[in-house]
């Protein structure tokens, strides 16, 4: 599996600015094995502990914040050695090893020529809590589930993938692409971005292995909410996140929390929805009220939208069957299209600093799926799941925001084109947005 973050792995490795490094990313999408791929394609030797499988690691660092100490009885109790610079140190789950954590500051400072990468599961959660943490002595980098490119490749699709790669012109993309690109981007909302159901299906076709899978990773997700220090939350957090295929069912997919149960009120469910939050299984994207910078202080807090990590998750947690492959654009329309934002959301928050927004108005209704932060341009995004598609609502913003609109896109089963400030970019091209209105601005 080719990853891309291994080039900004081969960034931080060769930084002069270099700092420990902690790997964020869900349950299952892949840090581990990214970690141990790049110790061996990188470095001499990779020395691996794991503090899940062996707790008395954990003893090393209760006892002595001397960094050679540490290095010392590490060595001596696993049998690898440990160079400067050779050697790529990494500690996994790590996240309930806060005094792992606590002597990252030490490693930065009293010996910065050891290259440590730290990973684990939920460590969004035991990063929010307020215990003693090296506030600005470590790297951080998020790994987020496949891009559709980086499936195309496992597919041994790797032509397509360069292909959408070389587009440097807004112009049609010729059937001998578009057609197939279109029919793989249907696999993808099937299986998703998490490695394993990737490998699934590409090694193997393996339908029924892919959605057990997928299956074990929400099972997984499901038990790590008993990890929430208020048992009396499991529920709570469970509740929530069965009902997300729900809120995206509606048309309007603002959250509502008397979907999670008759009645509910915001103040009961609020702290599980942020344990989700903060375990980054989902994404939280807030209403804007207008296109101003900065972005977030135009945030509406009591009206956001929830989705999924993943596209293929959010299938299999709706229980639609992996059949609906083979049925036309019906996987696009499903859910009155909540796997085509769920999967365009996924794609675009890799790509831009700044956290997605929406937009609405009321009377008459109109609605702009994403407002996106490029250096300091706002962009209103919008995504449809069929072709031959209007804008009424592009059109209302632009209306609304004259001043404040350079380029208006939209996702679509259309063709890639540029209409006067409308750039519409295919769905199957989502991973290429922030190159794609780079083009764009310049061609106008």
């Amino acid at each position: 599996m080719e990853r891309k973050i291994i080039n900004d792995l081969l960034k931080w490795k060769d930084s002069p600015y270099r700092k420990p490094l902690i790997l964020k990313g869900v349950r299952q999408v892949g840090k581990t094995w990214i970690l141990k791929e790049f110790g061996r394609r990188y470095y001499e030797n990779t020395a691996y502990f794991n503090f899940d499988e062996n707790e008395d690691y954990k003893q090393f660092f209760e006892t002595t914040k001397d960094v050679s100490r540490i290095l010392q009885n590490l060595m001596l109790a696993s049998g690898e050695k440990i160079l400067p610079g050779k050697t790529l140190i990494i500690f996994d789950e790590v996240q309930d090893c806060p005094k792992v954590i606590n002597s990252m500051k030490y490693f930065c400072e009293n010996a910065p020529e050891y290259h440590i990468a730290c990973a684990g599961s939920l460590l969004g959660i035991a990063l929010a809590k307020p215990s003693s943490f090296p506030v600005g002595k470590v790297d951080f980098m998020q790994i987020d589930p496949m891009t559709f490119s980086e499936f195309l490749v496992a597919n041994g699709d790797e032509n397509l993938a360069k292909y959408m790669e070389s587009v440097d012109t807004i112009e049609p993309i010729p059937d001998a692409f578009f057609h197939p690109l279109y029919e793989k981007l249907k696999m993808y909302y099937v299986t998703g971005g998490m490695p394993e159901p990737v490998l699934m299906w590409t090694q193997n076709r393996d339908t029924g292995a892919m959605q057990h899978s997928l299956s074990g990773i929400i099972d997984a997700y499901e038990r790590d909410f008993a990890k929430h220090p208020d048992t009396k939350k499991f529920p709570k957090i469970s509740m929530v996140w069965k009902s997300i295929p729900s809120q995206l069912a509606r048309e309007n997919k603002k959250f509502i929390y008397k979907v999670v149960k008759p009645g509910a009120r915001a103040r009961e469910y609020e702290d599980a929805l942020q344990w989700l939050v903060d375990a980054r299984l989902v994404h939280k994207v807030y209403r804007s009220s207008a296109p101003g910078l900065p972005i977030a202080a135009y945030d509406d807090l009591s009206a956001f939208k929830i989705y999924l990590v993943d596209v293929g998750l959010l299938r299999r947690l709706s229980q639609l069957a992996p059949t609906v492959f083979g049925e036309g654009n019906r996987l696009f329309t499903e859910f009155k299209g909540a796997l085509t934002e769920n999967y365009v959301l996924q794609t675009l928050i890799p790509q831009f600093e700044v956290a997605p927004r929406y937009w609405t108005q009321t009377n008459p209704p109109y609605e702009v799926d994403f407002l996106i932060q490029r250096e300091n341009d706002i962009f209103p995004v919008e995504v449809k799941s069929e072709a031959n598609t209007t804008s009424r609502s592009l059109k209302k913003f632009k209306e609304l925001f004259p001043d404040k609109v350079k380029l208006r896109i939209r996702f679509s089963l259309d063709n890639l084109k540029l209409d006067g400030d409308m750039l519409n970019i295919p769905l199957f091209m989502a991973d290429q947005t922030d190159r794609l209105i780079g083009i764009a601005l310049k061609s106008q």
